[in-house]
Parts: structure tokens; C-alpha cells; sequence
């Protein structure tokens, strides 16, 4: 009896917890149709995509270089050479330190650049079939290219997983940062959402190279990208659960987005672009050489070199926070903390060379990431006010445009970096960061009235040169009008300026009679 009693009391609680299993997946399945908790899912989908990215980038920094040097050692000893002298012994060794570095030059350049090159056609695509499948097949394509750095024992083969992950990052990066822009429509939620993805940019950038060289140290190369791969399996599940890509919904419906190349000639998109290519320079450039020029130096040791840029996450996270208040508050000065970034990303490379230590290093160090997060987190969201107001509100190409100026700065940085340290020296290298930096810094004024801008049909048609894309522009405009203004009376009523005047009759009106039948 006693025996009966405990199984059927097994069985009770068995089915309390099947039941309780069952609410909580009803609540759980409510609170994803919600629009406001998907939108929430999607930032965390969004923001663990651009972790996996950038700690991949990063993670490899202090893995491969003593890996290539390993298997270029193995590769040395089954060759029979003949020396005479030490001078010849000395030599060979020489030249080849200077290939190995080639080889690891060109490997880390390997994934911007094929993301430079990619990144035209992935804002094209994703204008065209929206923003989740981009970011699915990114993620994809990350989680294949981890698992071939995992299993890879050659240069030929790591060097695949580079460009792959180039590859990803270009469908990934430019994808996930438009879906963003695409949720969150409000100028104060969307700085607010850009700035929590780059505060996860910048976590998985510094916190890679550490993360990476324990785990190599105490378990091997592959333990670093099995747990990445496994990251990168789990959000793209997620994805699959939350968005669903592949359900059907009707696309045809979707707005023609502006072509990347009429973008890419917006004078304010240009300054833009530009900015963000120019602030990234110095972390791109001094990632591969202030590692050597600390050890000739400072005298260094390995995990001295390997922590340089973690205390850098911290004030990279305040110049988030800050550039997302102070943008709440005074919107029309986002240009100034743009330009004001730029200013201490100059002065603080400047004064790189000048340290002999490595606790008066961390100081430029933190400047410089500080001034990024100031650039990074005013412009990025004003690349979307601008396609708002003067294109179409599709976002694909203009983050492509963004894609595109940071793998300019990263594709550079390995090449070009180590060859002006080794022709000119590194003091003349960051002198040189700072001033272009500083001198570039007054071309932000051109952006001082891009707030004032409102959404302006016949300045898109003088821009595009040529006729509207239907109703979809003018009702996207109501709409943003609406939720910023508020109607002036209910019922059908439509928005009045400030001046009394019906933008949305007159654009209307326009659009029907330059359009004809399509409106009848």
C-alpha cells in the first residue's frame, strides 16, 4: 500500500510539472507573438550574432600565430638543409620569421577583405528578400567556417575558414544592424537598440584574445571554436523558433530600397562613411604591430600583451552610454559627438608612442576606444535617419555602406600597418592616425542640419531621379509623422505640419498623377 501510495503521488507531481511545463511554454509562445518582446528577441538574436563575429575575429590573434609556427617548425625539420655558417643559419631563420609574418598578415586581412567585396552584393540582396534570411544564411556560414578553424591543421585551410567567415559577417553584420534599424523606428529607441549591439561588438573584440589564449593554452586549438560553433548553433535555432524565415508571408509587397551606389554618392552618407572608416584606423592598424613594439620596448611579457585592449571595454561601454543619453537629449548635436570622438581618438594616438609602460599604455588605449564608441554610436543610427528622410526607408544598402567602411580600416590594418612600421617606424604611424583623425573631425559640420530634415517627397525624386515606387512611401511617411506628432484630431483626419499644410494630400496628389493607373 505504502508503495502504491508513493507511485501515485510520483505520478501527481509528474503531471503538476507537465502542466506547469505546458503553461509556461503557452506564456512563452504568447510573449514571442508580442511585438514588442520579438522585437526584444530579435536584439538578443541580433547582438549574440555580432558577438560570435567579432569574437572569431579576435580569437584567432593569439592562437595562430604560435600555431603557424609550430607546424612551420615541424615543416623545417623534415628538411635537410645545408649550412655552412652561422651567418646562413642566421639568415634563414630571418627570412623565415619575415614569411610567417606574411602569412599571418595576409590571413587576418583574408576576412575583410572578402567582406569589402561581398558587402555591395549581401545590401543589394537583403533589400530585395528582406533582413532574416541574410542573417540566417550569416550565421551559417559562421557556424561552418568555426567548425573548419577547429578541425584545420594546415595554412591553406585556415586560410578558407578566414574568408569564410568574411563571407558570413558581410550577410551576418550588414543583415542583423538593418533589422535593427528596421524594429526600432523611434530616433531614441533605435540609438538605444545600436548602442546595446555595439556594446556587445566591442565585448566580443577585447574579450576574444584572452578567451581564446587560456583556452589554448590549458586544452588546445580546437576547444576555442567548438564552443563558438556551439554559440553560433544555439542563435541560429533561435532565429529559426522566433522569426521564422521561411514561413510564408507575402514579399512582394516590399518596398523597392534605394540602390547602393545612388547612396554611396549622398554627400551626408559619404561624410559618414567616412568618419566611421577614418576612427577605425588606429585600433585596426595598432591590433597587429603595438603587440612587437611593446616587447622591443616595454619589454613585455605574454599576458601583458595579451590584456592590452581588455581594460578598453569599459570606457568603450561608458562612450556608448553616454553618446545614447546625451542623444535622447540633445539630438541635433550628434554630429558634434561624432567630431568630438574623432578629436580623442587623434590625441590619443598621438600619445601611443610616448609611453613606456604598460599601466601609462592602457590610458590611450581606453582614449581610443572611448572616441570610437562616441563615432560608432552617434553616426550609426544617423545612417538610417538619413535614408528615412531623403531615400526609402529600406536598410539593407545602407548598412552595407557601413559594412564596407570598417572592412576598408581592417583590411588595411594587417597589410599595410606592419609595412609603414617597418619603412617609416611606429612613432610616424600613430602620429600620422592622429592627424587624419583631427583633420577630418570639421568635416562632421556638414551633418549639423541633417536633424532638421523631414521626410521630403520631392527631394527624393530630385535625389533618385525618378518616379515614386507607389504608395508605400507616402504611407511609411504618414505613419512616422503620426507616431512622432500625434494626429490633429481623430477619425480619418490626416496629419497637418506646422505650417497647416497637408504634406501627405500634396504628396498624394503627386504620386497619382505622376503614377496614373496604378492608383485607380
Amino acid at each position: 500500500m505504502d508503495g502504491e501510495g508513493r507511485s501515485s503521488g510520483l505520478v501527481k507531481s509528474a503531471a503538476v510539472k507537465l502542466s506547469e511545463m505546458g503553461e509556461r511554454t503557452k506564456e512563452l509562445g504568447t510573449a514571442m507573438k508580442d511585438p514588442h518582446q520579438q522585437r526584444r528577441i530579435i536584439l538578443v538574436i541580433v547582438c549574440v550574432a555580432l558577438l560570435l563575429d567579432n569574437m572569431l575575429y579576435m580569437v584567432i590573434v593569439p592562437i595562430i600565430p604560435d600555431y603557424l609556427a609550430e607546424l612551420e617548425s615541424e615543416q623545417s625539420e623534415h628538411i635537410v638543409m645545408h649550412r655552412n655558417s652561422s651567418f646562413n643559419s642566421t639568415s634563414q631563420d630571418k627570412i623565415n620569421k619575415n614569411n610567417l609574418d606574411i602569412q599571418i598578415g595576409v590571413l587576418f586581412a583574408s576576412k575583410a577583405i572578402l567582406q569589402l567585396l561581398v558587402s555591395p552584393l549581401s545590401g543589394t540582396f537583403i533589400d530585395r528578400v528582406g533582413y532574416d534570411i541574410p542573417l540566417l544564411i550569416g550565421l551559417s556560414v559562421m557556424f561552418v567556417s568555426t567548425c573548419i578553424f577547429a578541425i584545420g591543421e594546415n595554412y591553406a585551410t585556415l586560410f578558407v575558414a578566414r574568408s569564410l567567415q568574411g563571407l558570413g559577417s558581410a550577410f551576418a553584420d550588414t543583415s542583423g544592424i538593418a533589422m535593427i534599424a528596421d524594429k526600432y523606428t523611434e530616433e531614441s529607441e533605435r540609438s538605444t537598440a545600436l548602442g546595446i549591439a555595439l556594446a556587445f561588438i566591442s565585448f566580443g573584440s577585447l574579450v576574444a584574445p584572452p578567451f581564446g589564449g587560456i583556452l589554448y593554452e590549458f586544452v588546445g586549438k580546437k576547444v576555442p571554436f567548438i564552443v563558438l560553433a556551439c554559440i553560433c548553433l544555439a542563435d541560429g535555432f533561435l532565429l529559426l523558433t522566433v522569426i521564422k524565415p521561411f514561413s510564408n508571408r507575402t514579399r512582394e509587397n516590399r518596398p523597392v530600397g534605394t540602390p547602393i551606389y545612388k547612396l554611396m554618392v549622398d554627400p551626408y552618407i559619404a561624410v559618414v562613411a567616412g568618419a566611421l572608416t577614418v576612427c577605425n584606423i588606429p585600433l585596426a592598424f595598432l591590433e597587429p604591430t603595438i603587440s612587437n613594439w611593446m616587447e622591443t620596448t616595454m619589454h613585455s611579457t605574454q599576458w601583458q600583451m595579451g590584456l592590452t585592449w581588455l581594460p578598453a571595454f569599459f570606457p568603450h561601454v561608458l562612450g556608448v552610454y553616454m553618446t545614447v543619453k546625451l542623444a535622447a537629449k540633445h539630438p541635433n548635436l550628434q554630429w558634434f559627438y561624432g567630431a568630438l570622438g574623432m578629436v580623442i581618438i587623434g590625441a590619443s594616438s598621438c600619445t601611443v608612442p610616448a609611453c613606456k609602460t604598460f599601466g601609462q599604455l592602457i590610458a590611450p588605449l581606453c582614449g581610443i576606444c572611448f572616441g570610437i564608441a562616441l563615432v560608432d554610436t552617434a553616426l550609426l543610427p544617423t545612417l538610417a535617419f538619413l535614408v528615412d528622410v531623403r531615400h526609402v526607408s529600406v536598410y539593407g544598402s545602407i548598412y552595407a555602406i557601413a559594412d564596407i567602411s570598417y572592412s576598408v580600416a581592417y583590411a588595411m590594418g594587417p597589410i599595410v600597418a606592419s609595412q609603414i612600421v617597418h619603412n617609416i617606424g611606429f612613432v610616424q604611424l600613430n602620429l600620422g592616425m592622429g592627424l587624419v583623425n583631427v583633420l577630418y573631425a570639421p568635416a562632421l559640420l556638414l551633418l549639423r542640419n541633417v536633424c532638421q530634415m523631414k521626410p521630403s517627397h520631392s527631394e527624393r525624386d530630385n535625389l533618385l531621379e525618378e518616379a515614386p515606387q507607389g504608395l508605400y512611401d507616402t504611407i511609411k511617411m504618414e505613419e512616422r509623422r503620426a507616431k512622432k506628432k500625434g494626429y490633429r484630431s481623430a477619425g480619418n483626419c490626416l496629419a497637418v505640419d506646422e505650417n497647416g499644410f497637408d504634406n501627405f494630400r500634396a504628396q498624394r496628389s503627386a504620386s497619382e498623377e505622376s503614377s496614373g493607373p496604378e492608383y485607380t
